[in-house]
């Protein structure tokens, strides 16, 4: 088995599926990949079925199937189980749009293969504004609310809310995952809050994001909302829950 995962949710992405897999599997680390797909009515599991029987030069192709959209958060709670009973020691998160550039996940795995990190986290902020195609009105919003999360959660991150991120094992297995409870944006907010309070070594590596060209964005006005108030609650809650430094777990 090989000790990468990168686990990419899925819900209607028939035209971007195989070209992701593809591209991942190109890479010249052997990272295995599970899709996660809540029951996309276009077909997106069963083409992962078909492309299951092809030959990936020693990489898998893992898939698991959910009935209906359940969520962001629960999909990649799903995926980190999977990993962690799989033992995985490297997990990814990416989405399927190429939003994110698959070439950009060595440099995640260097981070904390390499460099020793506990979580590499793929950051539009951390050099400036490094987005592309996503209206004016959304880049700011988006980067003023991690100006905003920074500032309720004292979290030294730059991108608050990215979903490209490499957790070392030893993270997903520290933290509760049965109490992670937000499911969109907060989400990524949780886990990275989470992660700093345990005390966990995290990197943001700059990266350029690029809005799907293909296929429908699933933003909500929900999904801001849960983020923008979900923080407070978040933090308000951290100050009666004991977190134990990395150092003395396991």
């Amino acid at each position: 088995m090989n000790d990468s995962l990168v686990i990419i949710p899925t819900y209607n992405e028939r035209e971007n599926i195989e070209l992701i897999i593809n591209a991942v599997f190109s890479l010249p680390h052997k990272f295995d990949i599970l899709i996660v797909d809540d029951g996309s009515p276009d077909g997106t599991g069963n083409m992962v079925k078909n492309l299951q029987g092809n030959d990936h030069d020693g990489r898998v192709l893992h898939l698991l199937e959910r009935r209906g959209k359940q969520g962001l958060g629960t999909a990649y709670i799903a995926g980190f189980r999977f990993a962690l009973q799989q033992k995985y020691q490297y997990i990814f998160e990416m989405d399927a749009d190429f939003s994110h550039n698959p070439k950009d996940l060595m440099r995640l795995y260097e981070a904390c293969a390499t460099e020793g990190y506990d979580m590499a986290v793929g950051s539009r902020y951390i050099s400036g504004v490094n987005v592309i195609n996503w209206p004016m009105g959304r880049v700011i919003m988006s980067y003023f609310a991690s100006i905003y999360v920074r500032f309720i959660t004292g979290m030294p991150i730059y991108d608050t809310t990215a979903g490209f991120v490499c957790f070392t094992r030893k993270v997903l297995e520290s933290i509760k995952l049965d109490d992670i409870r937000f499911i969109g944006y907060a989400f990524q907010i949780e886990m990275k809050f989470t992660a700093m309070k345990y005390g966990f070594r995290i990197k943001e590596v700059p990266i350029v994001f690029t809005d799907r060209t293909r296929g429908k964005s699933k933003m909500s006005g929900s999904i801001f909302k849960e983020a923008f108030f979900g923080v407070i609650q978040m933090k308000i809650v951290s100050w009666f829950k004991k977190y134990y430094p990395a150092t003395e777990i396991n």
